[in-house]
């Protein structure tokens, strides 16, 4: 039986082709209040202190709560679980990259054809993801919460759209969903360390696979 599809985030069209899409972070609420956001974020920046130091894979619940200098429980309360932490690290480094797409200069932002724009999303997000690893690498783990997460959800929402604006047929929610999966995080790092490729040879097959299937 089919898994149905986790519902797209909220889409519409700003002037000058700006795409707005308006995330809510795993597991927390849609609005938090100022002091609640004010600790999510002391949390969030001492989790990723932590993981550039010692690794994601090293990072534990305690010593995020000790770098706060907050009760081991206000952690998991915050974010449930050491995967739920992981995915929170994960959002918060994504929104960086979400910027670049939204409001960021061309082509990769806004101002460039569809199909430009569609070219240069992966070797955005490669290069992106290659530099902030050990947080995807630990965030993606959990397949299931993976997929279901906004990260997913926003990456998924912009290359259906740049699909439709770029005039790809067929079924562009499937085209899309293999867009994302030639990115997956851990196909780039085995095909990285344990088959010898380079992020150059990667790009450039994403860019024959932009070129398939936007051929009409």
């Amino acid at each position: 039986m089919t898994t149905p599809l986790p519902p797209l985030p909220a889409l519409s069209e700003a002037p000058g082709g700006r795409t707005r899409v308006v995330l809510t972070p795993i597991g927390a609420p849609p609005r938090l209040r100022a002091d609640a956001a004010r600790n999510r974020t002391r949390l969030l920046e001492a989790a990723a202190r932590l993981a550039a130091e010692h690794g994601a894979a090293n990072l534990t619940m305690e010593a995020v709560a000790t770098a706060a200098q907050v009760g081991k429980g206000t952690v998991f309360r915050r974010f449930g679980d050491r995967a739920g932490l992981m995915l929170a690290l994960l959002d918060h480094r994504e929104r960086q990259l979400q910027t670049s797409f939204l409001t960021g200069p061309p082509p990769v932002g806004p101002g460039a054809p569809a199909l430009d724009r569609l070219h240069a999303f992966g070797p955005a997000v490669l290069r992106h993801e290659h530099e902030n690893r050990d947080i995807y690498l630990a965030a993606g783990a959990d397949s299931a919460r993976r997929y279901a997460s906004p990260a997913y959800d926003f990456r998924l929402t912009h290359a259906l759209v740049l699909l439709r604006q770029a005039g790809a047929r067929g079924d562009l929610n499937l085209l899309a969903h293999t867009l994302l999966g030639y990115l997956d995080i851990s196909l780039v790092h085995h095909l990285l360390t344990r088959r010898g490729m380079s992020l150059e040879r990667l790009e450039a097959g994403w860019h024959d696979l932009v070129g398939r299937l936007t051929t009409t």
